[in-house]
């Protein structure tokens, strides 16, 4: 965790659930500026995948910005799943209040329990069962964790109900955009 930031769980090593130790090799570290050209090419190739699979509008053709990426790796919250030495996947984590989740519309959160945030995930396109060990890895360290997606991105709503999300409601983005809003809680 970044200092100052609040922690909802252990922090050390993490013991990953059965369905995620198939991938042995994996591991999460904080990003660096170094990763900066790789995690760019994997939100690139993200937006593509969603533009193929009927999704075109979550991401667009600019997001995440370089600036949003940039601020994510010096404020500390980007982390990379790295497979070998090669970055299978990046997402944002973060514990606390997210502004986005402050109002839920058609439903309600689990808990308001302290909880973690994902954000921006996004895969290598040859790598498989890197997200599912991003998300695993954000719930062993919290316990309670909330992320949202877009009414178009299938695959996500699949992975997500895969590993026992349940989607809680709708929520607003930033720009005013729905988002389904999912919440999983030991």
């Amino acid at each position: 965790m970044q200092d100052g930031q609040e922690s909802c769980g252990r922090n050390g090593p993490v013991a990953l659930p059965a369905e995620s130790r198939y991938i042995l090799s994996m591991q999460i570290r904080r990003t660096t500026p170094a990763d900066f050209n790789a995690v760019m090419n994997i939100y690139a190739d993200a937006r593509n995948f969603m533009k193929e699979h009927g999704n075109p509008d979550q991401w667009g053709n600019f997001y995440p910005t370089e600036d949003l990426v940039k601020n994510d790796i010096s404020g500390g919250i980007s982390y990379v799943c790295v497979d070998g030495n090669a970055i299978a996947a990046v997402f944002v984590f973060k514990t606390g209040a997210d502004e986005t989740y402050a109002e839920i519309y058609n439903g309600d959160w689990l808990n308001d329990g302290l909880y973690g945030v994902v954000h921006r995930i996004a895969s290598a396109h040859d790598v498989k069962g890197a997200a599912a060990f991003c998300l695993n890895w954000a719930f062993e360290q919290c316990g309670n964790v909330r992320i949202d997606t877009h009414a178009d991105n299938i695959p996500m709503q699949h992975l997500l109900a895969k590993l026992d999300f349940t989607r809680c409601g709708i929520i607003h983005t930033y720009d005013g955009t729905d988002r389904y809003a999912f919440q999983k809680t030991k």
